[in-house]
């Protein structure tokens, strides 16, 4: 609950609706969170690569947690903004939940971010070549939305396409649910959608898949009217939402943004004066921001569109308004290491030390890996054991869906230390991609020296410091481990005025936590475990091609 620093008596709502659960915080003008709440919300797999979530839950999740404002003065609330991951909502003309599966339940009206059902979809989508492409790095992924439309249109027609009125990015309905504009958020459309910031839609693009009817009546189901993320929408909180939501009717509402990118907002406009960081005199464009949870996003921003194959955008205004953003990604990265561990046949022996010692599975297997190193550094216990972690296949920089994971190195004990050691190789693995896309970027012309992680795999020390060490460059976490909310109260924060620009209210409510530098005595070390990592993908690609040779 707020404590007594209530001098500034000005506080921002920040919601977050991350796959597995919507999180809320009371927010103050120094970006410091005085109150948190989290509620957990139902996903649905009715067959494998189908993920379905409902917008009626995920709605009432926000209600129960906004009511983190209690003890406060309402009236000192100013603005509220919303993140969600990029999933697709459909409704019907009246507003109401559409069936996204086969079983005909309306209650399940999302396709999730993660749900790989629209492959054929979208293979045929990247086989027209069509220009709009260039801006999703040549190639797009089945986790946008235009694969998952063509879908729907393909597989649903009677039950959901026909009667359709409405499909929204979730961060999108959520601010629609909160103000009844179905303005749409920039950052949503051009990220996910194809919009262009500065063209609008392409009619030739929804022609050309098979999508026309979206052109009809001015886009009207996707969205006709763009705003940049942090405006203010509408007449701000209507009073039936601020019923449900516990917070005064007319509070300024912002534009949202993507979860990731919410992320991004919230660490990357840090003040890093006096830590030492090479960044401290360069542009904001040095920076480059990991936000790592479920799946890991790598946000770069820069003065100037560049084009990063296989590595998203570039994206104007779509997180910091003014600037291009290349958004690199990992579809699988805590969820990765949550695989990994809890497959192995130590898995029960770990849970019942870790629980034994009121710790965390992954506090206890960092500190057993400290055990275990002896003289050597940590991560060196895995000089024959290497990963390709790519298994639910490569976002970037490679966009190969058909990439699975690999593991060489195996030996036939199966005790604590082999899981202690499979979970290293898999968090460095990890690192390793992210430097791949690091490396991807910069030979496109961007210019990184500085990370900025947040998400909860930066709330894991080991998770941080590979990151470092394997990329060579300095990793900033955040003073506030909640960035992505952050990051949400920052869009209530200018959608209230409060702030002259986005830039303005990052920079003041965005606070540097610690510093982790890389060890460079490891650097040749690591650089050999690169080449091996490489190695890898080639060989499969080999295999792949032996597999289907005559």
């Amino acid at each position: 609950m707020p404590g007594g620093d209530q001098e500034l008596g000005t506080y921002y709502v920040g919601v977050d609706v991350g796959t597995g659960s919507v999180r809320a915080a009371l927010v103050d003008q120094r970006g410091t969170l005085l109150a948190f709440a989290d509620q957990p919300i139902n996903q649905w797999a009715p067959q494998f690569n189908h993920h379905e979530q409902s917008s009626e839950d995920i709605w009432a999740a926000c209600c129960i947690v906004t009511k983190v404002v209690q003890g406060i003065d309402l009236n000192q609330i100013r603005g509220l903004g919303f993140d969600a991951t990029c999933s697709l909502v459909v409704l019907d003309k009246q507003f109401r939940p559409l069936p996204v599966n086969h079983e005909g339940d309306s209650h399940r009206n999302i396709i999730m971010w993660l749900d790989h059902r629209a492959v054929s979809q979208v293979h045929r989508i990247n086989e027209t070549k069509h220009s709009v492409l260039q801006y999703v790095g040549g190639v797009m992924s089945v986790e946008m939305q235009a694969p998952k439309l063509l879908w729907l249109k393909e597989n649903l027609r009677e039950t959901c396409w026909d009667k359709a009125g409405h499909f929204f990015d979730l961060p999108d309905f959520l601010s629609w649910k909160a103000t009844g504009v179905t303005a749409r958020s920039l950052c949503s459309l051009v990220c996910k959608w194809t919009y262009s910031a500065e063209k609008g839609w392409d009619d030739s693009f929804w022609k050309m898949v098979g999508l026309e009817d979206l052109v009809a009546d001015n886009y009207s189901k996707i969205g006709n009217q763009v705003l940049p993320p942090g405006t203010s929408l509408g007449n701000g909180l209507t009073p039936e939402a601020a019923k449900d939501l516990g917070l005064p009717a007319g509070i300024a509402v912002a534009a949202s943004l993507i979860d990731a990118h919410a992320g991004g907002l919230g660490v990357i406009g840090a003040d890093v004066r006096g830590h030492g960081l090479a960044c401290e005199g360069q542009p904001v464009t040095s920076r480059l921001a990991i936000i790592c949870g479920t799946s890991s996003c790598h946000m770069g921003i820069s003065k100037n569109p560049i084009f990063v194959p296989g590595v998203w955008g570039p994206y104007f205004s779509a997180m910091v308004p003014g600037f291009w953003l290349n958004e690199g990604g990992q579809s699988v990265t805590g969820k990765l290491i949550d695989h990994m561990v809890q497959g192995h046949a130590a898995f029960p022996e770990l849970q019942a030390k870790a629980t034994a010692r009121c710790q965390s599975i992954y506090a206890y297997l960092n500190s057993h890996l400290d055990l275990i190193k002896k003289a050597q550094p940590v991560g060196f216990l895995t000089v024959d054991l290497h990963v390709w972690p790519d298994f639910h296949g490569n976002r970037s920089p490679l966009a190969d869906l058909t990439l699975k994971g690999m593991v060489t190195g195996l030996k036939l004990s199966q005790d604590l230390d082999d899981l202690a050691i499979l979970y290293l190789a898999t968090v460095q693995a990890i690192a390793f991609g992210t430097r791949l896309i690091i490396e991807a970027m910069e030979s496109a012309g961007h210019s990184i020296s500085t990370l900025f992680l947040c998400g909860g795999l930066g709330k894991n020390p080991l998770f941080v410091q590979m990151h470092a060490d394997i990329t060579g460059m300095p990793v900033v976490l955040s003073q506030e481990v909640e960035s992505v909310l952050v990051g949400a109260a920052i869009l209530g924060a200018c959608a209230s005025g409060d702030f002259a620009s986005v830039q303005e209210a990052m920079a003041r409510m965005s606070k540097v936590g610690k510093v982790v530098f890389p060890r460079h005595e490891d650097k040749r070390y690591y650089d050999k475990k690169y080449q091996v990592f490489l190695k890898l993908v080639e060989h499969q690609k080999e295999y792949a091609s032996i597999m289907k040779g005559d």
